[in-house]
């Protein structure tokens, strides 16, 4: 067990460009990420940009390939009832199905790769390892009890005070913090204001992501938690530490989440694609409104121009200045790093070893940078202990993204 305590990696599902997972990924090097899994598709999985992830050390490149779609359709997920509620729709829910397949295969990737945790996060989404004795993940890790199988961050969210960022991630600065880390007075009694007549008090998800210890019949409970099909897992809420989700930082966000989904704009249609109400709305105004209206909503909802406000919400403690990301990732820029790798990998591709790259990227069995992707199939053993279908089976519900608690529904939603 020892040998692994440093190995740390990070599975995600994504569509994004070279601007936004480089810094992603490196940030995330630097605080003790030693490895990632990342399933592509869209723009990701273009020549351009699959060849520089594939030529980053302890990368793993996984293309939405027939072979892997024929290969998720006999999981054995089909047939268990605790993500059946989200089979078979679209958007949101589909997306929510696919990050958990995929989750499922990062696992038996993670046991063959020698890993120990395992992360779930998207590419708007930056790990804050407050309260470690230095600014690393691994050092916040190396201080978890042995007996604890999952730990949970609780999601702090971006609140941008400008309506024209480029680059969320050494752009932003101020984020408001979860209710798991606050009083509930100051929760409760700044709720109005912190809303700001928003459907909730985050925009989006409240419920954190998890990190969980690679062990026997792990596996993914969708896209925030990890479960265990033979117990329930030993989990601790870490109480300083943080996910920085930036959502609906750059205007272009509003229309690039509509162009995703063939919803109608209609309050009725939205519910089917849509987990939660600021999507549903977001999507709405997207779809039917002219750009200066969108611009106006946004300003109304998602921008925080008060300045009178803010000063009064960050010193409650709502409201939170984080720095260190940001002099990260503008340090790793300024350093060249991000294009030194564009530039490496592009001149290390002849067109003829290009085209031959693209190729067997698509094939099922291509090799990846850091460790040999054959062992998957050939390592049975460990693949059926972690999938197979123990007879005592323990089939916790997914847990989805869920809204923080709101002021007339007491505390149900606390626990």
């Amino acid at each position: 067990m020892w040998k692994n305590r440093h190995r740390i990696c990070i599975t995600t599902s994504t569509s994004a460009s070279l601007e936004q997972i480089l810094p992603w990924m490196f940030y995330h090097k630097i605080i003790g990420v030693s490895t990632f899994f990342l399933f592509v598709e869209g723009k990701a999985a273009t020549p351009a940009v699959s060849k520089v992830l594939e030529s980053i050390p302890g990368v793993k490149v996984i293309y939405r390939t027939k072979e892997l779609q024929e290969q998720q359709a006999k999981s054995r997920i089909w047939n268990e009832t605790w993500l059946s509620s989200f089979f078979y729709k679209p958007c949101n829910y589909e997306l929510f199905v696919k990050q958990s397949l995929n989750m499922e295969m990062a696992i038996v990737m993670a046991r063959d790769a020698g890993m120990e945790w395992i992360l779930h996060l998207d590419t708007d989404e930056l790990i804050h390892p407050a309260g470690a004795r230095e600014y690393s993940l691994r050092q916040l890790l190396l201080d978890v009890p042995g007996n604890v199988d999952m730990v949970i961050f609780p999601n702090y969210e971006s609140s941008i005070e400008r309506d024209d960022i480029k680059d969320p991630f050494t752009e932003v600065s101020m984020f408001k913090k979860n209710y798991d880390h606050l009083t509930k007075d100051t929760y409760f009694g700044m709720y109005k204001e912190s809303t700001r007549g928003n459907p909730n008090y985050f925009l989006t998800y409240g419920n954190g992501k998890s990190v969980a210890r690679i062990q026997d019949h792990l596996r993914p409970n969708g896209a925030h938690r990890w479960h265990n099909y033979m117990k329930t897992p030993n989990e601790i809420k870490l109480e300083e530490a943080a996910v920085l989700h930036y959502t609906y930082a750059k205007f272009s966000d509003l229309t690039s989440r509509r162009d995703r989904c063939g919803c109608k704009p209609t309050k009725d249609d939205v519910k089917r694609c849509f987990m939660l109400e600021f999507d549903r709305a977001a999507f709405i105004i997207a779809s039917t409104a002219t750009e200066e209206e969108m611009l106006n909503w946004y300003h109304e909802h998602v921008v925080w121009t008060d300045k009178t406000l803010n000063l009064k919400l960050l010193r409650k403690g709502i409201l939170t200045r984080i720095y260190a990301p940001m002099t990260i990732i503008q340090g790793l820029r300024e350093s060249g790093v991000f294009a030194s790798i564009i530039a490496s990998a592009q001149k290390s591709l002849s067109k003829d070893k290009f085209l031959a790259s693209i190729e067997s990227s698509n094939s099922s069995a291509s090799a990846t940078v850091s460790f040999d992707s054959r062992k998957i199939g050939r390592n049975r053993e460990t693949a059926r202990r972690t999938l197979e279908m123990p007879s005592n089976i323990l089939h916790e519900i997914a847990v989805p993204p869920l809204s923080p608690p709101v002021m007339d529904g007491e505390l149900e939603s606390e626990a």
